[in-house]
Order: structure tokens, then C-alpha cells, then sequence
């Protein structure tokens, strides 16, 4: 597994971690979704065959969080 961490300058409260959890928790090769709302970060544990860094940001960006990686 590897561990990715994200910045998305839109997550404003546990509403927005709760979806985020549920946006990527879907994606198959994800192993956890950690939101840290106070620093704005998405830290997600995933295999990167099955769910690529790609494939992730593109996930939250549809979900309403546009993110980078940090």
C-alpha cells in the first residue's frame, strides 16, 4: 500500500471529511481515507495499480474537492 497525502483548500467541516470518506472509501485498491479538516489534508492509504493518484484526484474533484498532492 502506499500512503498519499492531498491538500484540498475546500473541506470545510466533518460534512465535507464524511463525504470525501465516502467518495473515495468506494474506489477499489483504497485501504483508508484519513480527513483532517483544520489542516485541510486528505490522507489516503491505496494500492497504486488499482487506484492511482490520478484516479483519486479525479474522484475528489467530482466529489466538489478539487486537491493536489502535497
Amino acid at each position: 500500500m502506499t500512503k498519499t497525502e492531498f491538500a484540498s483548500p475546500d473541506i470545510e467541516c466533518d460534512g465535507c471529511a464524511n463525504a470525501i470518506k465516502k467518495a473515495l472509501g468506494k474506489a477499489d485498491g483504497v485501504g483508508s481515507v484519513a480527513v483532517d479538516v483544520a489542516a485541510k489534508t486528505v490522507t489516503v492509504e491505496h494500492d497504486n495499480e488499482l487506484a492511482s493518484v490520478e484516479a483519486l484526484l479525479m474522484r475528489l474533484d467530482h466529489a466538489g474537492f478539487p486537491a493536489a498532492v502535497r
